[in-house]
């Protein structure tokens, strides 16, 4: 019996009309066990804000829906052809207002980085220049293909509002440090509590302490008990790099890592950001044994461009892999980084693993798109929400144009992705199923008038005449 053929568009209006349905593309999707498989010829039907199906063999004409974009019965019909359809990339791990110090400190050591130039602009943040860094943020990674974020830093109500104008999704916390008292802990949980489930359920929450050179352990334990009784993630800074895990071992006798296992922040949800300086003999079996408890989940956010300018190690990726432990990719703030473009930060992480692992088979082009898709998503604790083109998904996805000459021809789609194409050409970004930027124009965000009033403010920004810290860097 020949099955009868999967419904096109204009089934759809007719018998079950959907939002938005996208034709012609390939799609990129996972099977049972995670790996990369591409449907040529796809159609992706969204209702409702999610993922009703991925099917191949589309109708080749939209005779019901008219050209591309328009609409018949309240459907978009958007024409995927040259086109590949991605899951939209996941920022794991940034400080979106940071971009208003793009550039400004350049060619320097941690030390001076922070505590010469960043930590002192720092302490001129107002909420209006949190807010419009944010947007210009939020902007950037539209049109880069990210359409979720994970951010922690200070006036994060400006950013959630910033997140809610974007359109994008974002997993938000308000950092902290000891040297604020019970009253930064309480801020950061405050902020938390009041904007879980925002912007329509785009925004989710967490707790951001900033690091457990900055933490102390009471505060460290104190926040594993909010985490555990208000079901939240902990998204903080650790091993940053290994001068910092010397450091550690030199005064407590542990690793920053066993300084969050002692405190019990390795038993709820976790998100370390960097590690690059884990002891490997001592912290895997540590996170080991977290990765196959059933309390918590810990990942690890990796920023591989931060780590090449600051000339650090980079993240063990294979050997957290092999752990158990998710992997996300990131690009840490724009002030470090200088991008916010998690397309290159796939293809930093292919390159640089093969790199430190002297073995051009590890971290094949399929294996960073992995990382770069449901990797990602569990890094963040949406990996049952995002992270993949499937049914019962939420409507985030990027269209990437693979028709031009530095993509063309192509061999193997998964290394054009990786190793040819360029976040610039990400021609569509899709959140929830709402189009924030279709054919490269974007349409929640005005960058010129932000530019404008972000540029008139920076004077007053970047004066350090005061001679303030916001903290102190000790590694």
């Amino acid at each position: 019996m020949t099955p009868p053929p999967a419904p096109g568009p204009a089934d759809l209006i007719t018998h079950d009309p959907a939002d938005l349905v996208v034709t012609g593309c390939t799609a990129l999707t996972h099977d049972p066990r995670g790996g990369i498989v591409f449907v040529d010829d796809a159609t992706i039907v969204v209702r409702d804000g999610l993922i009703a199906s991925v099917t191949a063999g589309g109708p080749e004409h939209m005779t019901a829906t008219g050209p591309e974009h328009s609409t018949a019965a309240g459907m978009e019909h958007i024409d995927g052809r040259g086109t590949v359809a991605l899951p939209g990339l996941v920022n794991c791990h940034t400080h979106t207002p940071m971009v208003a110090l793009r550039g400004l400190a350049e060619d320097l050591p941690a030390h001076a980085w922070f505590n010469d130039w960043i930590w002192p602009v720092e302490s001129n943040l107002t909420e209006r220049i949190v807010g419009l860094g944010a947007r210009l943020a939020c902007a950037e990674m539209i049109r880069g293909g990210v359409t979720t974020f994970a951010d922690h830093y200070f006036a994060m109500d400006a950013v959630a509002a910033a997140t809610e104008e974007s359109g994008l999704r974002a997993v938000l916390g308000q950092a902290y440090f000891s040297s604020q008292g019970p009253e930064g802990r309480a801020a950061s949980l405050d902020f938390a509590l009041r904007l879980r489930g925002a912007a329509d359920g785009r925004i989710t929450t967490c707790l951001a302490p900033h690091a457990p050179y900055t933490v102390d352990e009471p505060d460290l334990a104190a926040t594993a008990a909010l985490a555990r009784d208000h079901g939240l993630l902990v998204h903080i800074h650790a091993a940053e790099n290994r001068e910092q895990t010397d450091n550690s071992l030199a005064r407590h006798g542990r690793t920053p890592v066993e300084v969050l296992e002692r405190a019990g922040l390795l038993d709820v949800d976790l998100l370390l950001a960097h590690a690059t300086g884990l002891d490997t003999a001592r912290d895997l079996p540590v996170l080991r044994r977290a990765a196959e408890r059933s309390g918590g989940r810990v990942a690890v956010a990796s920023a591989p461009r931060g780590y090449l300018k600051f000339g650090w190690d980079t993240t063990p990726v294979r050997a957290l892999r092999e752990a158990g432990v998710p992997v996300g990719l990131a690009t840490d703030g724009a002030a470090s980084n200088n991008t916010l473009d998690v397309w290159e930060s796939m293809t930093l992480t292919a390159l640089v693993q093969k790199y430190v692992e002297r073995d051009p088979t590890w971290l094949t082009a399929r294996q960073a798109l992995d990382h770069a898709t449901l990797q990602s998503a569990r890094a963040v604790g949406l990996g049952d929400d995002i992270g993949s083109l499937a049914e019962g998904r939420r409507a985030d996805l990027v269209l990437v144009d693979v028709t031009g000459p530095h993509t063309q021809p192509v061999h193997d789609l998964a290394a054009t992705l990786v190793h040819s194409a360029r976040s610039a050409d990400v021609r569509t970004t899709i959140v929830a199923g709402r189009v924030l930027m279709r054919d490269r124009e974007l349409l929640t965000l005005d960058v010129p008038s932000l530019v404008g009033e972000l540029s008139a403010l920076l004077p007053e920004l970047v004066d350090r005449s005061h001679g303030k810290r916001i903290q102190e860097y000790e590694g």
